[in-house]
């Protein structure tokens, strides 16, 4: 059975030209439109979803040779996500002096246990480093760089 797709839903099938990547090609659902009305009616989209509207998947940034993305945010501005990293600028509070160094593996993060086994980097990480072991400051996947202060024994 060969049918037409109307143009109102049009929003909700993945277009091929449009995919910039793997993830960028999968779509999320306009919100609320995937429940019901109280009646049990379907609710259809009125419109489609704006460009500002599109969705972007999380960069998760792992251990790695470093490898950044640009990517294009509202108003035509630009966010670097970092992908993979090896390096990161770490400062030992009691110095207050800061310096690059290489990061040699990644110990926990809070933020979800899938990425402590998986090792992924995000704020309030803790990384091991060639200084020791340090506290990840900063949002790697939102500002293409690893910041970090040393803890304290």
């Amino acid at each position: 059975m060969n049918r037409q797709v109307p143009a109102r839903l049009k929003c909700w099938l993945p277009d091929p030209l449009e995919s910039e990547g793997c993830a960028s090609s999968l779509r999320k659902p306009l919100e609320n439109l995937r429940k019901r009305k109280e009646t049990g009616g379907r609710r259809v989209p009125h419109r489609g979803r704006r460009r500002f509207e599109k969705d972007g998947y999380p960069v998760e940034t792992v251990l790695g040779e470093k490898k950044l993305v640009l990517r294009r945010v509202r108003g035509g501005n630009t966010k670097v996500s970092a992908v993979r990293l090896d390096s990161a600028n770490v400062v030992d509070p009691s110095t207050h002096v800061s310096k690059k160094v290489t990061i040699t593996k990644v110990l926990g993060n809070a933020a979800n246990r899938d990425y402590e086994r998986r090792g992924v980097i995000t704020r309030g990480a803790i990384i091991e480093t060639e200084s020791g072991r340090a506290r990840v400051t900063s949002r790697p996947s939102q500002h293409g760089v690893v910041n970090a202060v040393l803890i304290q024994k």
